[in-house]
């Protein structure tokens, strides 16, 4: 039975790291005393050290001790042994790369499909989807592969923003960049606004959060899909 979280955001703007998610978590981790953090997207070039502290004292709140996967002489069998797993946000390209060239993604995968719980957030949720080419991110480094887990069966577009119509910005709106991927892919696209996740329990997948979330299909005009309704493709 799967048991997936693929958030938006960690931090909510005027909020402290996680807090917004905290109370959805307690229940998520229920009866793990410890989970694995994946901190290679390293938002802004955060070090893997501190990221990892930064997660485990927001985590120590909720009574959960937290372990770096990199500091795991043997990070394939840190996955295979843990209760839990977090990847934070970040660059996108640089976790997909991380990933593939420690084989570890299909590790991953398998052993969240096996029902150990997964949080993501921002580049971490995005890896939850089919591939990761719906990310807003710099192509900083080259991936070998643009395929994630596939534990949903869509992409997730982090962060989505709608167009403002006071700004004067003439450049293309998220909604536009999605549109030109449905030209090349048939993949759905789910726009997840600022405070909303994709809740995944076994075959139920629900959208969730504050904040309605906006669908992409190809060849079909977007519509929003307001909290707490499933995700059915």
């Amino acid at each position: 039975m799967k048991n997936v979280l693929l958030a938006s955001t960690s931090t909510l703007y005027g909020e402290e790291y996680l807090d917004y998610l905290l109370p959805e978590l307690s229940g998520f981790f229920a009866g793990v005393s410890e989970i694995v953090f994946i901190p290679f997207a390293r938002p802004g070039g955060i070090s893997h050290d501190d990221y990892t502290e930064k997660v485990r004292e927001t985590f120590a709140t909720i009574g959960i001790k937290v372990c770096g996967l990199h500091r795991y002489s043997n990070p394939e069998t840190a996955i295979a042994e843990a209760e839990g797993f977090f990847t934070g946000g970040g660059n996108t390209f640089l976790l997909v790369q991380q990933l593939h060239n420690s084989n570890l993604m299909e590790v991953l995968k398998q052993k969240v499909e096996s029902g150990i719980p997964y949080l993501g957030t921002s580049a971490g949720s995005n890896i939850g989807g089919l591939n990761m080419k719906n990310t807003n991110d710099m192509p900083i480094v080259y991936p070998p592969d643009f395929t994630t887990m596939g534990l949903v069966p869509f992409n997730i577009n982090a962060h989505y923003l709608d167009p403002d119509p006071a700004s004067t910005h003439n450049g293309e709106t998220r909604e536009t960049r999605i549109k030109e991927f449905h030209v090349f892919n048939d993949t759905p696209v789910v726009g997840l606004r600022e405070g909303s996740w994709v809740r995944v329990k076994d075959s139920l997948v629900t959208t969730e959060g504050s904040k309605s979330s906006r669908i992409f299909l190809a060849g079909m005009e977007p519509y929003e899909l307001e909290s707490g309704s499933q995700l059915k493709f």
